[in-house]
């Protein structure tokens, strides 16, 4: 099945592999996510939904009547994004050889990355879709002001990874923290070179990521992976004699099924 309509476009495979390209060296430059947790996938663009959870019984059963077995599941986002290029560019590239602006690629490459951090972080409370920061049975520590003193960020993060601990999740331990506080950790300890970041870095071996979020999140990644049906691609939808309009489009979702593995920063007030 044909759904991205690709072989409809006037498009050489070369000019394919230029905006292809471009879309997913764009789209990596976003992502965080993808960077600590396990991705599994993709599995198709016929994945709509996954199971969560174990069957169970839907109310306690009488003696003289049936049971009934149901289970749960939650639906998997498509997220897509427009984006349009020019008819007489596109010639002048493949025909003159002239350097070809791929920006709009880009931005909408960048724009469904953008969309994919939202649900991964925050998920979509209407859809039942959990976040890592909103997931149901997590750890959180309230952060102190880590522009007072040099010692308060390790102080905190040591105090969430002993929470993890406590709750048998023992690492490696990947950190995401929002700009600000990630950017605090390039200060040096005071009489020495060594940058907080880089000490922190020793106990978050799965990396420490400056991330689109408020607060931050101390996170085994044994928490649930991140279910891909279509991995990042790019599409045609048709032209109008100016531009050729062509889309890009993924779907995934983030299953939590250890959210005592995550346990959030938050700023205090």
């Amino acid at each position: 099945m044909d759904y991205l309509n690709r072989a409809q476009a006037p498009f050489s495979r070369e000019l394919w592999r230029l905006i292809d390209d471009a879309a997913v060296a764009a789209a990596r430059e976003v992502l965080t996510g993808r960077r600590f947790l396990q991705v599994e996938g993709p599995f198709g663009v016929g994945l709509t939904a996954i199971e969560v959870g174990e069957d169970d019984f839907c109310r306690q059963v009488a003696e003289d009547e049936a049971g009934a077995v149901i289970g749960q599941a939650i639906s998997v986002p498509m997220l897509r994004k427009s984006f349009k290029l020019s008819i007489r560019r596109l010639e002048a590239a493949e025909s003159l050889g002239q350097p070809l602006n791929l920006a709009p690629v880009e931005g909408a490459a960048e724009a469904v990355a953008r969309r994919e951090e939202e649900f991964v972080y925050y998920g979509q409370p209407d859809f039942h879709l959990a976040g890592l920061l909103t997931a149901k049975g997590r750890g959180d520590v309230k952060l102190h002001d880590w522009t007072q003193s040099a010692q308060a960020p390790l102080d905190d993060l040591i105090k969430a990874a002993t929470a993890l601990d406590q709750a048998g999740f023992f690492g490696p331990y990947a950190l995401v923290l929002e700009p600000a506080l990630y950017n605090a950790l390039f200060r040096r300890y005071e009489g020495t070179d060594m940058l907080q970041l880089s000490h922190i870095r020793r106990l978050c071996e799965r990396g420490v990521l400056k991330a689109p979020i408020k607060g931050g999140a101390l996170i085994d990644p044994r928490t649930g992976p991140l279910l891909v049906g279509q991995d990042l691609r790019t599409g045609y939808a048709g032209q109008d004699g100016i531009h050729y309009q062509l889309f890009v489009s993924e779907s995934l979702v983030l299953r939590v099924d250890e959210p005592g593995a995550i346990c959030t920063l938050t700023l205090g007030k």
